[in-house]
């Protein structure tokens, strides 16, 4: 699962599949592995399904300072054995893997004991409270060799991975706006213990807050998972109540590329949102060059249609066909993590990606405090101001060097070199759905464009079926007339067509009516 930055800085975990030390022995190969749950409150009771009906895996053990609700879920969850002392815990042979869903405070020293007794780890988001902290834990479990993730269901959420579908897959054409809608209500859901709220109530005291700090880490590893590494911020967050940190906008830029993102924090103390989960809801939307998608709820129910939605040139479709339950994203995260000890895969949210969410996080509380814009870079920098200063030169130099025509329409140069295999490869997009009864002869040339020299190329269509030669034909019905970046740059969605045309960088002579098919045929 892709869309998380790599750090060179950091100590990294070998993610290849089977690169991991901390194994079982081979005398333990026969049985399933034995994960022990280390905090027993609300959020276990999504940690737990994933573990039914599994024969390789098995809810071994729990740990719970409240040896009445430890006894309950070791019952529950028809475990062997029962602690109260995680150290306890931690001495057992037989126990393998730990789940850590303790406050994030703990995080740190839990983690690390945890990799010194070889113990694989998946914590619960966030990481822990600061970057040190979380250096510490990345650099005790590279040491281990044991497997180290985060756990956040949103990545694994089906329809936010069908809508990272949707945008790979070019639906959307290239990708340029994230907006995440998060609302809240004083009433609905399940019910929380008021031990939960407690140590709620102590993070947002240290200045933590619970939506765009704590749950806010679902939503920024979904905007990072969706289009990529987010590059600065700027955050506006404020308290209705002085306990809730919303109303709240937070705004970023992505990294290397023009893609923005927007999220929206509502409580509505008033209102009850309908909700087997907590008392909130969430809706995200990509914008495109060429479309829109949507994906209509998370954790809640307040749209009960179709929960996504896409719109392009094919007009509007709807899905519904794809299980939308919260729940099911904790389910993906077990099965990541299982498969990692076991070596088939690697951990999708490993610790230097959980660092970047975390960094991320902070960012965005630093926005607030400081009512400015904040590069993510500079939470780990030793000197923060002139990072801040270094990256605003390098925004400045690089607009100077593209220039107002590049600032305005982007240079297609540099796609050039890709115009011939794309050209080639014309026939790949073709959809016979949109070109029943179609027959056509189209030329295509293309002027030279820095290294790339020119070509030409002939289209010909009969009642529907296609085929490409090299050369112009003799008397096309329609001739194209573009340079190679600008035609590689619209095959690669990274240019809409009519820009070009509307910039002068295409030029058409003959049967004008006949692009209208060849777009849709094409899906240029």
């Amino acid at each position: 699962m892709a869309g998380f930055s790599r750090r060179s800085d950091l100590v990294q975990e070998d993610r290849r599949p089977g690169a991991h030390a901390c194994r079982p022995d081979p005398g333990r190969a026969m049985r399933p592995i034995h994960v022990a749950i280390v905090g027993c409150g609300r959020i276990a009771d999504m940690h737990a399904p994933g573990y039914a009906g599994r024969d390789d895996a098995r809810i071994f053990a729990v740990c719970d300072t409240d040896p009445t609700l430890a006894a309950k879920r070791k019952q529950e969850w028809n475990a062997e054995r029962v602690y109260t002392d995680y150290a306890a815990l931690l001495a057992d042979p037989d126990i393998d893997a730990v789940e850590i869903l303790t406050p994030q405070k703990l995080h740190e020293p839990m983690v690390i004991a945890a990799a010194r007794a070889k113990k694989h780890v998946a914590l619960q988001k966030p990481m822990t409270i600061d970057l040190k902290k979380a250096r510490r834990m990345i650099e005790a479990m590279k040491a281990s060799g044991c497997v180290f993730r985060l756990t956040d269901n949103y990545i694994y959420y089906p329809p936010l991975v069908r809508l990272r579908e949707i945008i790979d897959a070019g639906e959307i054409g290239t990708p340029t706006n994230l907006r995440i809608k998060f609302i809240s209500g004083g009433l609905g859901g399940w019910q929380v213990p008021a031990s939960s709220w407690k140590w709620r109530m102590q993070e947002r005291e240290e200045g933590r807050g619970m939506q765009t700090f704590d749950h806010g880490h679902h939503l920024w590893a979904a905007a990072t998972f969706l289009l990529g590494s987010i590059d600065r911020v700027h955050a506006w967050i404020d308290s209705i109540d002085g306990v809730i940190d919303s109303p709240a906008v937070v705004t970023w830029k992505y990294r290397d590329a023009m893609r923005y993102g927007m999220c929206e924090y509502v409580h509505a103390a008033e209102l009850s949102i309908p909700s087997d989960y907590y008392a909130n809801d969430e809706w995200f939307e990509v914008s495109g060059s060429r479309g829109v998608a949507i994906v209509r709820r998370c954790t809640g129910r307040l749209d009960t249609g179709p929960i996504i939605s896409l719109f392009n040139e094919k007009g509007w479709q709807h899905f519904s066909d794809i299980a939308s339950d919260w729940l099911e994203g904790f389910r993906g995260a077990t099965q990541n993590f299982i498969e990692s000890i076991q070596g088939k895969t690697k951990p999708d949210l490993d610790g230097t990606s959980g660092y970047e969410i975390l960094r991320l996080s902070l960012a965005i509380q630093r926005s607030a405090i400081e009512h400015r814009e904040v590069f993510v870079e500079e939470l780990d920098s030793t000197w923060p101001l002139l990072t801040r200063m270094r990256l605003r030169r390098a925004d400045k130099k690089l607009q100077s060097k593209e220039g107002l025509l590049a600032r305005l329409f982007g240079s297609t140069q540099r796609y050039a070199s890709q115009a011939e295999s794309l050209t080639l490869n014309l026939l790949d997009r073709y959809d016979e759905s949109q070109a029943k009864g179609w027959s056509s002869t189209i030329g295509i040339s293309l002027l030279a464009d820095g290294s790339a020299p020119a070509m030409a190329f002939g289209l010909y269509i009969a009642d529907g079926k296609p085929r490409l030669e090299v050369g112009l034909p003799e008397d096309p019905v329609l001739l194209i007339t573009i340079p190679a970046g600008t035609w590689a740059a619209i095959l690669l969605g990274k240019k809409r067509i009519e820009t070009a045309f509307l910039q002068g960088r295409l030029k058409v002579e003959g049967r004008l009516e006949e692009a209208l098919p060849l777009r849709a045929a094409f899906r240029i």
